[in-house]
């Protein structure tokens, strides 16, 4: 490797499959940050079959594995130009799966829109992680969010 070349990733960022779903769903119920049981993502319409139904669709859902397990995901709304969800395992955090799954949703979204947004606590680490990204606040979204956008380079 030449010098000053930045360390092969250890994760492997690929598009999420039927397969997946146990997984991210475990993803999503073991974060520290808008965490959220199984029954709670039910009550909102987040299901096994909905989220089957989702990236059976559409290329919406990445995941990234390390050493064979999904440490992360990321889900994009194509449609309405959203990246809505961004999840890392907590003993994987900080270690640049969030950025990857971000950048991810953004290749996805950008190849049809010219700017992209997300929702999330404007106080979150989450919303921190996006603006050194590159978002940029876009309104406030109520109950504490803030609306972040993101133009196409």
């Amino acid at each position: 490797m030449p010098l000053n070349s930045p360390a092969p990733s250890p994760f492997l960022v690929r598009p999420a499959a039927a397969a997946d779903i146990d997984a991210i769903f475990h993803v999503r119920t073991s974060v520290r940050e808008n965490a959220l049981t199984g029954d709670e993502l039910a009550a909102l319409g987040i299901t096994p079959a909905s989220i089957h139904a989702a990236i059976t669709a559409a290329p919406c859902a990445w995941v990234a594995e390390r050493d064979g397990k999904v440490v992360g995901f990321a889900m994009a709304d194509l449609p309405e130009d959203c990246l809505f969800a961004v999840f890392v395992l907590p003993e994987h955090e900080g270690q640049g799966v969030g950025r990857q799954l971000i950048q991810a949703g953004e290749a996805a979204l950008f190849r049809h829109h010219p700017v992209i947004w997300l929702e999330t606590d404007a106080a979150s680490r989450a919303a921190a992680v996006y603006r050194h990204l590159g978002w940029t606040p876009a309104g406030d979204a109520g109950d504490g969010d803030v609306r972040l956008q993101k133009l196409r380079p």
